[in-house]
């Protein structure tokens, strides 16, 4: 208990006299903020995912990048934002033309304990798997991507180029 009491007068302490521990700014780092600190420390990206950091000093606010480098989507470059959401118009069953993301770790599978590899190696692995559509009528299923890849129409919508 004095331990317990002398840690917060310490505390106290360092506050009224203008100092605490978040550094400069004055700032306390919220619990956002130091998980996802902790997540980006222990961040293991696959070699065709990389992230960008717009502002160094807003680690909640970053860009994944994802090149895959086999399957229908091979040799595309789809970025994603924090809020996961893909900025790249893409023609794809998971994905809908504004980009909202339809994967289950972000919606009903979701638990605190994952972390932001689970999400992105979620994401890449959408790449790879393109549900059910495939299955239907895969030939011109993989011509509508290739087209969308390129750039060009696919029914009535146009695609940007996306290719590397």
């Amino acid at each position: 208990m004095i331990k317990l009491f002398s840690l917060k007068q310490q505390k106290k302490e360092e506050e009224s006299a203008g100092g605490n521990r978040a550094g400069a700014g004055g700032k306390k780092a919220s619990a956002a903020q130091l998980r996802i600190q902790k997540d980006i420390n222990e961040l293991n990206l696959p070699k065709t995912c990389e992230i960008n950091f717009p502002d160094d000093d807003d680690l909640l606010n970053f860009r994944l990048i994802i090149s895959p480098d086999e399957g229908f989507y091979k040799g595309g470059k789809f970025v994603f934002s924090f809020k996961v959401k893909c900025e790249t118009m893409v023609y794809h069953p998971n994905i809908d033309l504004e980009g909202n993301v339809c994967l289950n770790i972000l919606r009903e599978d979701w638990k605190p304990v994952l972390t932001i590899n689970s999400i992105i190696y979620g994401l890449q692995y959408l790449f790879l798997e393109a549900a059910e559509v495939l299955q239907t009528n895969r030939r011109l299923f993989e011509q509508n991507v290739q087209r969308s890849l390129r750039g060009g129409y696919v029914g009535a919508t146009y695609f940007e180029r996306c290719l590397k």
